[in-house]
């Protein structure tokens, strides 16, 4: 359990943050950064439901919400060397993670019509901040891709960042009338 009496510690005032393990890096690493696009993703996900006013959506992102705390746990804990066991203080995401996600997604995805243009960000203010969330949940899964290219990374991580930007799209959708009122592309409509 996480226990925070001082928010301030000074430890970090010479530019470096401190992981699960005890080790510290410079707050500009990969490793930070992946996680610091999962927190900022969440941020989003949190002004999406003070928009929502739907019980059923909003349940699904407060989930969403816990399972990105765990997977920033987990991108701040290296994966330990092969042969080593993972620290004590390991939190993993796990594949039935990703499987709620892929039930959710596939629930909200049997309301609406199938495409028939890519859709513009925008519609109405869920739909709207969930595209928000979806571009930066897709640019916090490149960041964690770039990580893994250097680092071993809980491929458990990464599905679960792949399905969720799907589901902050559909989401999106779905706040739009089930699709009804989502905003059309035009190829060269301003040529």
């Amino acid at each position: 359990m996480v226990k925070l009496n001082k928010i301030y510690t000074r430890t970090g005032d010479d530019g470096t943050t401190g992981l699960v393990d005890g080790s510290r890096l410079s707050k500009d690493d990969i490793r930070v950064r992946a996680y610091g696009d999962v927190d900022e993703t969440n941020s989003v996900i949190g002004l999406v439901r003070l928009t929502l006013e739907n019980r059923r959506l909003d349940d699904m992102l407060l989930r969403i919400q816990n399972d990105l705390f765990d997977l920033g746990a987990d991108l701040a804990t290296p994966l330990p060397a092969k042969g080593e066991a993972d620290s004590e203080y390991a939190l993993r995401m796990v594949e039935s993670q990703s499987t709620r996600l892929e039930e959710e997604l596939d629930a909200l995805n049997a309301d609406l019509q199938p495409l028939t243009s890519f859709v513009l960000p925008g519609g109405s203010p869920p739909a709207a901040y969930l595209h928000q969330a979806r571009t930066v949940c897709r640019r916090a899964e490149r960041v964690c891709v770039a990580l893994a290219e250097a680092h071993p990374v809980n491929p458990a991580a990464l599905t679960y960042l792949n399905r969720l930007s799907d589901f902050l799209f559909v989401a999106a959708r779905w706040c739009n009338d089930q699709g009804q009122t989502d905003v059309k592309w035009v190829p060269g409509a301003n040529r």
